[in-house]
């Protein structure tokens, strides 16, 4: 598998990554990587954000969100 860096839009059928370049070193950092098993690294968001579908008891898994009583909830796992 090659990795290309483009500016702009990009479709993948097997997930993708964006990235930053450093203007001084010219070092590539991962930011978010997109895919089946997807992470952010930093996320800001402006206007609505919409969760759908998160389940309304504890998961039982650190970091996973949920809603119980109309409140959002961290997990703190096992």
């Amino acid at each position: 598998m090659s990795n290309t860096t483009f500016q702009g839009p990009v479709r993948s059928e097997n997930g993708f990554q964006t990235v930053t370049k450093s203007a001084t070193t010219g070092a590539i950092t991962v930011t978010a990587t997109f895919g089946a098993a997807t992470s952010i690294t930093d996320l800001t968001a402006s206007g609505v954000v919409i969760f759908s579908d998160l389940p309304t008891s504890d998961p039982v898994v650190a970091g996973q969100l949920y809603v119980t009583a109309g409140a959002l909830m961290v997990s703190a796992g096992a």
